[in-house]
């Protein structure tokens, strides 16, 4: 099947990298525009971007891709069905119902339709989730399901290591589901959850919560994002690993330095921060911090 994939992230690099390989290899890749990325905002392309140019695929970045020109460059490459995922853009019409477009979604709809149903599923302490191959639809993640995966999320599981399996089992799923004559069906609204956006505040490591919440954020954010403890002052501590503990004796919201260790007080529980991020600097473990910056936490 002639196929135009339009996608963004490293997610949809794993995707793209197998749907070439199929018989369905895209005519036209559409990715977003480069933009400055890390401390120095150097300007670089998104992964999927790159990964079109290795791949000899023909590669277009509109700053709209519902403009009339941007859907004439589309149609100029006659596919007969599109391919969405995690481009970071709304379709919109006319171009949503242009022609069939199948979207990869890390979730298993309808449970964590949104924009970080990977993040929110382990946040959750979700035991499973999978991948769904879906029709795109003008509302949020709601089309029906052509074909679906599970994948079991492990206590140890950060984004990093979820996404990646999620992305390799969505490429598969993917290839195996275009064109096939199994059909869609909708989702219906049983377990309906919403993925939101992770804003600030999503961030932030409240002593006020279980530790076990609070463990499970770490992961999350992990390496993306990251989560953020706010010291006093309002000074931001980056937060990169870390283990609940059943300590009780803590005042939830506390940050001591006892024995070479961090720990936050948590309702109930403790939150041991194991390696952390200090503003402006750069990544260590928590002893190293309490040695230096940190000493002033000892107890």
């Amino acid at each position: 099947m002639r196929t135009v994939y339009l996608g963004t992230s490293e997610f949809a690099g794993t995707v793209l990298a197998r749907l070439a390989a199929s018989a369905h290899r895209p005519e036209l890749v559409v990715s977003r525009p480069d933009r400055g990325r890390g401390r120095g905002r150097k300007v670089r392309p998104p992964p999927v971007a790159a990964l079109a140019g290795d791949l000899g695929i023909a590669l277009i970045q509109p700053a709209d891709v519902n403009a009339e020109d941007s859907r004439a460059l589309i149609a100029a490459a006659r596919p007969e069905a599109l391919i969405v995922c995690a481009f970071g853009a709304l379709i919109r019409e006319p171009l949503l119902s242009d022609r069939l477009i199948y979207n990869v979604h890390p979730s298993l709809l309808p449970r964590w339709r949104g924009a970080a149903p990977i993040e929110r599923a382990i946040e959750a302490g979700d035991q499973r989730t999978g991948v769904c191959i879906m029709q795109l639809v003008a509302e949020l993640d709601a089309g029906p399901v052509s074909a679906r995966a599970e994948e079991p999320i492990r206590a140890d599981d950060d984004f990093a290591s979820l996404s990646a399996r999620l992305a390799e089992l969505g490429g598969e799923l993917l290839c195996e589901a275009i064109g096939s004559d199994a059909g869609f069906v909708e989702q219906g609204e049983h377990g309906l959850t919403y993925a939101g956006k992770i804003e600030p505040q999503d961030r932030r490591l409240d002593g006020m919560r279980p530790a076990v919440d609070l463990e499970r954020r770490v992961r999350a954010l992990r390496p993306h994002i990251g989560a953020q403890l706010l010291l006093e002052g309002g000074e931001p501590l980056g937060v990169e690993r870390a283990s609940a503990l059943e300590v009780t004796d803590l005042e939830p919201g506390r940050l001591v330095g006892l024995e070479g260790r961090m720990l936050l007080g948590c309702a109930p529980g403790a939150l041991e921060l194991r390696r952390i991020k200090p503003a402006g600097g750069r990544s260590m473990d928590a002893a190293d911090y309490l040695r230096g910056a940190g000493r002033g936490l000892l107890v």
